[in-house]
């Protein structure tokens, strides 16, 4: 097999949009990248897809965030969605797209990543509870689901809050 991992172009929004609505088996999470994709934090680097033998079988998407406690902002970033299509699930696609998105992230200069996720999933790439640090999601969501991890160590130290995400998301809860 001929994986590929690379920043998506605009050849691929149809196939992006594709592989979500099938994987997500609805539309919300294809909708949600097509709005984001026109605010101008949109950070193409960080929309990544994985193509085997020319055809689109995965994405991922790490979105800017804040995470807000009384008057201070933290920058951080949003995993996903994060999405296969299902006849290439389980084969280790997701793992591959998760692990060069926080390369990329890490690159870019982002210190830390947030993900509400399969809780068997994400933590064997570091994501823990992001309660460690006290930080909170917007959306009623068990602790073990929502998670944060640091790409630079101690980057979370002094964090605490809500995670803000862009209206886009709250499309999909």
């Amino acid at each position: 097999m001929n994986i590929k991992l690379r920043a998506e172009t605009d050849q691929d929004y149809a196939a992006i949009t594709k592989v979500n609505d099938l994987a997500f088996g609805q539309p919300n999470e294809g909708s949600i990248i097509e709005k984001l994709r026109t605010r101008p934090e949109f950070p193409k680097e960080l929309s990544i897809v994985a193509e085997l033998d020319g055809l689109v079988v995965g994405h991922i998407l790490f979105f800017p965030v804040r995470i807000k406690n009384g008057d201070e902002y933290y920058g951080s970033l949003s995993l996903g969605p994060m999405s296969v299509l299902p006849d290439f699930q389980n084969q280790g696609f997701g793992s591959q797209l998760v692990k060069e998105g926080l390369r990329v992230a890490g690159e870019a200069g982002f210190s830390s990543v947030i993900v509400l996720g399969h809780k068997e999933f994400y933590p064997r790439f570091g994501f823990r509870p992001a309660s460690t640090w006290n930080i909170r999601a917007p959306w009623e969501v068990p602790d073990d689901v929502f998670m944060a991890l640091e790409l630079t160590n101690g980057a979370l130290k002094s964090v605490s809050g809500l995670v803000e995400y862009p209206p886009e998301f709250y499309e999909a809860v």
